[in-house]
């Protein structure tokens, strides 16, 4: 006794369905397991450093570009202002970073640092990129 198939293939026909799955759970997987790094605000080269740290706590974040102006959140300040700012930040006991552009001058970073100091804030910090062994 012979038994007839009905079934028939068809050749050339390819479900995309279950790629499309498979590439929607891989893009997941990637935006999800990728970190990305964003420093709204003023743009400036930081210095690399190869023993830098991240660091996770809410900072007071001081900007000097390379034309040794002075920013506080993205504000233009002068020494009166930038003084009344560190004294609330050392009064709250708020970590202070520092970001310096590569071509800064060392004398207004020295100068932001000491003007800190005076005004009693223990945590000082200074912003770096890491840099790759």
């Amino acid at each position: 006794m012979r038994f007839k198939r009905r079934l028939t293939i068809e050749k050339g026909h390819l479900d995309i369905a279950p790629l499309i799955d498979v590439i929607f759970l891989l893009l997941i997987f990637f935006m999800l397991t990728s970190s990305f790094i964003f420093q709204p605000g003023i743009k400036v080269d930081l210095p690399k450093a190869v023993t830098s740290e991240v660091i996770h706590e809410k900072n007071l974040n001081i900007v000097v570009k390379k034309d040794n102006s002075v920013y506080v959140d993205e504000r233009r300040l002068d020494r009166d202002e930038l003084l009344s700012r560190l004294r609330i930040a050392s009064k709250s006991e708020k970590p202070i970073l520092i970001k310096a552009d590569r071509k800064a001058s060392l004398d207004r970073i020295v100068y932001i640092w000491d003007l800190c100091r005076q005004e009693g804030v223990k945590k000082i910090n200074i912003a770096t990129t890491q840099k790759r062994p």
